[in-house]
């Protein structure tokens, strides 16, 4: 399989990174649903959550080595074109995917800063991006739990997406970002 992407189909790396950032956002949600099966200040619910901001930013960290690779390769064509319309949403579908997983990292930092709580990534500490105010930090959670609850349709819309376009309209599009078979 070659390395970047052609006019075919993605490149190793952009479906790697593709495969990679799903199973990181399954996991970040993972922790964040399955924290409530330990009690409130238990050492398991701790690592619930330590787990869920460390694995939510290196979603941060790995979208923007996404962008790159998307800015600087071809993209493959699907193969038969979409109508003008069906390329519109995908096109849509495709930045709204990217400004949810660009601006969720930020929003999770932001309310740790402002809780005045560390901010850990793999053994650093981050600094705070603001200052401690338990208002701000609510009404940030309260944008970033709903964008969490968008994330869901987004993701599951994304998804579905790529199962209708192989098994009804039958292109391309789910082929391109799988791993070629020899």
């Amino acid at each position: 399989m070659q390395w970047r992407n052609d006019t075919h189909r993605y490149g190793a790396l952009t479906i790697g990174l593709h495969w990679l950032m799903l199973l990181l956002l399954a996991a970040v949600y993972a922790f964040m649903e399955l924290k409530g099966i330990f009690p409130r200040g238990s050492a398991g619910r701790a690592a619930m959550q330590s787990a869920h901001y460390m694995l939510g930013l290196s979603v941060g960290v790995l979208v923007w080595v996404r962008l790159l690779v998307v800015a600087t390769g071809a993209m493959p064509r699907i193969v038969p074109p979409l109508p003008k319309a069906q390329s519109l949403l995908a096109t849509l579908m495709k930045l709204a995917l990217y400004a949810f997983m660009l601006a969720m990292p930020v929003l999770g930092w932001l309310i740790l800063s402002a809780r005045g709580t560390a901010i850990p990534f793999f053994g650093l500490h981050l600094p705070a991006l603001i200052g401690q105010s338990k208002e701000t930090a609510g009404w940030i959670k309260g944008i970033h739990v709903t964008l969490a609850n968008a994330g869901y349709f987004l993701i599951g819309g994304h998804a579905a997406a790529a199962l209708f376009h192989h098994y009804v309209v039958r292109d391309n599009t789910l082929l391109r970002m799988l791993p070629k078979r020899d």
